[in-house]
């Protein structure tokens, strides 16, 4: 699949903008000023570099470079203080991104971790640590049955400079500098991570090296790409995993999520336990919960027993439903009663709340919505 080529200086690391400085006879230093202006500064455009030479911004404009943020084509706001933003990149494809503030101290008593969904506060209450949720793809190409975005088909893969540039996007916008702001990124939006690997890789670097935030305030979120799962595991600096399984048994995961027919669910847990977890890390198994489909009793003790030795916890998802879908959200009663099972077997499962709904910006419903 194609990336689209653009001369944006995000996207580009520290060693990259410093061979750029030097290429046009400007000292190395140059290159960490670049770096400093894109990333920690997060300026829109070459004249505000007020560190560089005027005659040097001039020549990086002649020769076509450009910042590379995306545009904010249009901004929802949710009644919980979830904002989604529809970014415009510059062929014109558009992608969503989801800023999810979370209010207080970002404790939740459900035993949420960086990266899960949690019940928002009033939209006036102040944060203290907050969530990005970022896409991969414009489109995706894993097409799973209960997913607004697979819906779009996929177009293309996202440059690492297009993954950075959202969360600095959304970051600029809100007013928020990492690390002295807590911020949280989910590689959970629009598209497979792991069908962008390298790019995505590469953006991970960038948000830990320029942007100041670590790989352990990150997460994500795969539909399992077995083979990546292995290449992941090898990674120096890598964001937390979390593995969509959807269901307890080989038929039920292949029905939803025609994925499986490649990478079946065995394949996918053999490469979760041995998936080599750093101390007291956990896998995170994400259960997306639909109306009498994988939401029985039973569904919950196949599942107690398919993820049983695993250090992992299970996010339950109560699907988030429209006219498109022909799956419904089951009620709030059999959602306890599956997480009830889970938790008696042993097996940590929380609930995460819904962000952002009424504004098609919760779990699943990213499909590039206009209005």
């Amino acid at each position: 699949m194609e990336t689209l080529q653009t001369n944006s200086l995000l996207g580009l690391t520290s060693q990259e903008l410093t061979t750029l400085a030097l290429d046009s006879g400007q000292p190395a230093y140059r290159g960490q000023q670049l770096f400093d202006a894109v990333y920690r500064q997060r300026v829109e455009t070459l004249e505000q570099i007020s560190t560089l030479p005027s005659d040097y911004r001039a020549r990086l404009g002649e020769q076509g470079w450009r910042v590379g943020l995306p545009g904010i084509s249009r901004k929802f706001v949710s009644s919980d203080g979830t904002v989604r933003y529809l970014m415009e990149l510059a062929d014109g494809e558009t992608v969503e991104t989801v800023w999810m503030p979370e209010g207080d101290d970002g404790e939740t008593g459900d035993g949420s971790e960086a990266g899960d969904e949690v019940e928002a506060p009033a939209a006036a209450v102040p944060w203290r640590r907050a969530t990005i949720c970022v896409s991969s793809q414009v489109g995706c190409a894993v097409n799973c049955r209960f997913c607004f975005t697979a819906l779009l088909g996929v177009k293309r893969n996202l440059t690492a400079g297009e993954i950075v540039g959202q969360i600095a996007g959304v970051l600029r916008d809100q007013g928020v500098q990492p690390p002295m702001q807590r911020v949280n990124i989910v590689f959970m939006g629009m598209g497979e991570p792991f069908l962008n690997y390298e790019n995505f890789m590469k953006s991970v670097q960038l948000l830990v090296e320029g942007v100041g935030i670590p790989e352990s305030r990150m997460t994500v979120s795969t539909a399992g790409i077995v083979p990546r799962i292995h290449d992941f595991g090898r990674e120096a600096v890598r964001p937390k995993l979390a593995i969509s399984l959807n269901a307890s048994n080989e038929g039920l995961r292949s029905e939803v999520m025609p994925l499986n027919r490649k990478w079946n669910l065995q394949d996918v847990m053999n490469a979760a336990r041995a998936f080599p977890l750093r101390a007291r890390e956990r896998l995170t198994f994400e259960y997306v919960l639909l109306e009498g489909v994988n939401d029985a009793p039973d569904n919950a003790r196949e599942l107690a027993e398919l993820v049983r030795g695993v250090r992992a916890k299970i996010n339950l998802i109560a699907l988030n439903s429209g006219a498109e879908l022909s799956y419904r959200t089951p009620t709030q009663q059999r959602v306890s009663e599956f997480q009830r099972i889970l938790v008696e077997a042993g097996i940590p499962a929380f609930v995460r709340r819904p962000r952002g709904r009424d504004i098609f910006a919760a779990c699943g419903q990213l499909k590039r919505t206009v209005a």
